[in-house]
Order: C-alpha cells, then sequence, then structure tokens
C-alpha cells in the first residue's frame, strides 16, 4: 500500500472516530502520571497513567500486546476486550503504529517475565495520518534523517542521546563559567559593520531604519566594548552566522562560545580552556575518545608547542619570514590551488592543513601566530611579529581559539588599515575597519585573554559523531528536489 493509500485510510480512520464514536481524535490534554521509565524501575501498585507514541501491535482476536515509547523509554501494554469493554476496544482497532495514546491501568509482570501494563481505559491524543518510515526502528536514509529529523528521532534512540548530551555539554559549560564569576551576556545577531572573524557575512536589510545590516560572524568586538564598559568576566554562548561552503565540519549556521577576562593573557585562557573541555566530557561520562582507531586520553597531559616548532616537526622550517613572496613561494611548491591569487593567509592556513594538522591527534595547543593572521591579538613582548595566540586541536581537528587581546588602539587602528589594504586586493573575508571599537579602546580597556570554542565541533568531537550534520538538529540542506509537473 501506498503512502498516500494509507494516508486517506487513516483520514477514514478519522472520520470514524469523529463520527461513529463522537471522539475528538486530537484532545487538548491527558494527565500523565507516570513516565515509563519510572514504571519500569519501580512497578507501582494501583493505578497508573501514562502516555507516548503508539511503535508496536499485535492482535490476538479479543486481546493485543503493543509498545509505546514516551521521551523516556518503551514498556509493553496489554488491552483485552474484557477490561475495557466492547466499545473501547473497536476504538481501538481504529488505532495505528504512529499514534499518541494515553492510558490507565496496573503494572505487572508477564510469565516471561516482562514488566507490562494491564490497560483499563485509553484515550487517542493525536491519529497520526502518514506512517513511520518501514523499518522505522532503524532509519538509514542520511537524506531523510536530516531533511525530516522528527523521522529520525522517532526512529534511532542513539540520535536522541546525542543531542540530549548535547545539552549537557552546554549546560556544564554554562555552570562552570557561572560558578567561575562570569556574567552570561547578549550582544548584536545583527550589526551595520561585519567584524571578530575572517568570514563573508550573511547580509539582510531592515526596512523602517532602510539599512543594510550583517549577521553576525562574531560576538568578538562586542564583547569586547563591554570590556571596556567595566565588566570583567564574561562570556556569550549563542548563534553565529557565516555565509561559507557546507562541509561536515561547516555550517553557515553554528554555535559559539566566546569568553574574556580582564587582566587575563593567553596563558590563563589556555588553562580555563582545557577545563571546560574535561568539564564538558566529565558531564557526558566520557574520558577516552576513539578516532580513527586511535584512543584520546582527554585527561591525560596536553602539549604545548610553538606554531614554527609545529611546523619543523612536520618537515618544513617555516622560520620567521611571513612575507608574500615567501608564502607565495610555499604555496607553489605544495601545489596549493590558485596560490598566485588567494590571499597569503589562505596559502598559510592550507599548508598548515596539509602538514601540521594530520598530526596533532592528542590534545594540544599550536601557541604563537605570525601577526598578520591574527589583527586582533596583542603582540609578544621583544616580538612584534608574533601575536600572543593559540589554538587548541584535538582529533585532528581545531577546537579553540584565543588571544592576549589587542587593547591598543593606535596599534588596533594601523591593524585595521591593513586590513582595508588586503580588502582592496581582494580579500573579502578580510576584517571591516570599525571605527567606532577603535573609539571604545581609546577610552581604555584592560589587558584581557579572550577565548572561543565551537561548540558544535566540541559535541562532534565528544559523542564522536562524523559530520555537523550529526550534532545539529535541522541543518542547512540544499533544497528538496521535486518532480516536474
Amino acid at each position: 500500500m501506498s503512502e498516500e493509500d494509507i494516508f486517506f485510510q487513516r483520514l477514514e480512520k478519522v472520520s470514524q472516530l469523529q463520527n461513529s464514536f463522537n471522539i475528538n481524535p486530537y484532545p487538548n490534554k491527558f494527565t500523565v502520571t507516570i513516565t515509563v521509565e519510572k514504571a519500569l524501575k519501580e512497578i507501582p501498585q494501583g493505578d497508573v497513567s501514562l502516555a507516548g507514541r503508539l511503535v508496536g501491535i499485535r492482535k490476538m482476536g479479543k486481546a493485543a500486546f503493543l509498545n509505546i515509547k514516551d521521551a523516556s523509554g518503551k514498556i509493553q501494554l496489554y488491552v483485552k476486550q474484557d477490561n475495557v469493554g466492547e466499545e473501547k476496544y473497536r476504538i481501538f482497532a481504529l488505532c495505528d503504529i504512529g499514534d499518541f495514546i494515553g492510558v490507565t491501568g496496573t503494572v505487572f509482570k508477564t510469565k516471561t517475565e516482562e514488566i507490562t501494563i494491564r490497560v483499563t481505559d485509553f484515550k487517542i491524543l493525536s491519529k497520526s495520518l502518514r506512517p513511520l518510515p518501514e523499518k522505522w526502528h532503524g532509519l538509514k536514509d542520511i537524506e531523510t534523517r536530516y531533511r525530516q529529523r522528527y523521522l529520525d528521532l522517532i526512529s534511532n534512540d542513539n540520535v536522541v542521546d546525542v543531542f540530549k548530551k548535547r545539552a549537557r555539554i552546554i549546560s556544564s559549560i554554562r555552570s562552570y563559567l557561572d560558578n567561575s564569576g562570569f556574567t552570561e551576556v547578549e550582544t548584536p545577531m545583527m550589526q551595520p559593520i561585519p567584524g571578530g572573524a575572517a568570514a563573508k557575512p550573511f547580509i539582510t536589510h531592515h526596512n523602517a531604519l532602510d539599512i543594510d545590516l550583517y549577521m553576525r560572524i562574531a560576538p568578538e568586538l562586542y564583547l569586547k566594548r563591554l570590556i571596556v564598559g567595566g565588566f570583567e568576566r564574561i562570556y556569550e554562548l549563542g548563534r553565529t552566522f557565516r555565509n561559507e561552503g557546507i562541509s561536515i565540519k561547516h555550517n553557515p549556521e553554528f554555535t559559539i562560545l566566546e569568553v574574556y577576562r580582564a587582566y587575563a593573557d593567553y596563558t590563563d585562557m589556555m588553562e580555563m580552556c582545557r577545563e571546560i573541555v574535561q568539564a564538558a566530557a566529565k558531564a557526558i561520562d566520557v574520558s577516552k575518545i576513539v578516532i580513527g582507531g586511535r584512543e584520546i586520553d582527554l585527561f591525560s597531559e596536553w602539549k604545548q608547542i610553538s606554531l614554527e616548532q609545529s611546523f619543523k616537526d612536520a618537515g618544513l622550517d617555516m622560520g620567521s619570514d611571513y612575507s608574500e613572496q615567501h608564502l607565495r613561494d610555499l604555496g607553489k611548491k605544495f601545489n596549493i590551488e590558485n596560490y598566485a591569487g588567494i590571499p597569503v593567509r589562505k596559502i598559510f592556513d592550507r599548508i598548515f592543513d596539509l602538514l601540521v594538522q594530520p598530526k596533532l591527534t592528542q590534545p594540544i595547543f599550536i601557541t604563537d601566530y605570525p601577526k598578520f593572521m591574527s589583527p586582533l591579538a596583542k603582540s609578544k613582548e621583544g616580538n612584534p611579529d608574533i601575536v600572543e595566540r593559540f589554538e587548541l586541536f584535538i582529533a585532528n581537528q581545531e577546537i579553540a581559539n584565543a588571544y592576549s587581546e589587542l587593547n591598543d588602539p593606535v596599534d588596533q587602528k594601523s591593524r585595521f588599515e591593513q586590513q582595508s589594504k588586503e580588502r582592496e586586493k581582494g580579500d573579502d573575508e578580510a576584517e571591516t575597519f570599525d571605527a567606532d571599537f577603535v573609539r571604545a579602546l581609546e577610552h581604555g580597556m584592560p589587558p584581557t585573554g579572550g577565548l572561543g570554542i565551537g561548540i558544535d565541533r566540541l559535541v562532534i568531537l565528544l559523542t564522536q559523531q562524523e559530520s555537523i550534520k550529526d550534532v545539529i538538529l535541522f541543518p542547512l540542506l540544499k533544497p528538496e528536489k521535486t518532480a516536474e509537473k
């Protein structure tokens, strides 16, 4: 039977319920006294009422065994005509897998020791018109899983578990920061100037003001304005938007944590970063993970090496020459696509991705980046071409990024001006000059450490998923193809 035939068959059952039995198959409420999990654990005495989705029916004449599933688990029901009455049993005959029902009855054990509800009354709470996918108990089609996430959640308990773990991870991060004296704040998602990262923004339009705005690519510059204003420990955990490609690591809409602490530097943020990741791992009872057949211990020593040393370990002595000519020569040497035309920072990134990143399996902080790569970070004392910055890598993936934040307004203005020149040369992801941010710094910002953690990548890591689509409930997908009329 086709899905369309099933749809109209079930519509007819709705009509029967309404017209033959005077039943509303979509009532407003049902009083639940116990969850499935609690019923299974406690085996309570007396009547109980619970509700859930009907996921199994085995009829045997005037009796039937059912299975219903709520958010806590699945339990067996025993429905017998002698217990519910002839009319109720006729109503039961109109139920299908996928319907939501509420039942009242007593808990007992069958001869096979299975905990079961002996139903004395039941109520249809929502009549499903479409069937669950064939083999609903293990929906595998990737496209369907992502596009119709509700079917994925119905069909795959392990998917539900991933998103429950995601919630616990986020809760643990907030708890860590709140208990460390940080204040959670909110900054604009629509901004007149996109800044805080090298990325293309999404553009929108505000009708009343008749101005274009940009969906934020990072909350950084607004958060540092708050440090100027007197906050000393703040964080924001929320959505960020970048108009970039889609891959197993990238979704245009994603979740980021940014933390700023006055009177701190990047070494302080290094320790905080480790503690946040380990707190998140503890929240879901993880200490070790296995990626690509290699075990990663999140609670062993986290190494720290300089960027320069990481290249040496990969067989390339970069030295301290980060000139455009040197980087383009390296781009040619390593067959970087369009090395003569792309911004030099992208050449640098791609060489790093090619040589260094595949070696970064165990937790490791890569420190001290060239200034041209980090226009918002403070230079190291005695070495103005290198900034105090680290990136955390685990399982060959970047998880976090941190700076000693640049608070010299003259230097910051100069860096913005250099970024403007990069834009003129064609780098449309270079930082936009933000005069108001410079003006804020001119009022004075204390030494500050800043940290950013990609929440989606952290969840991928800790739950050992393969793609960012597996940890975002509704990832962005290409429009669904429709049949031509």
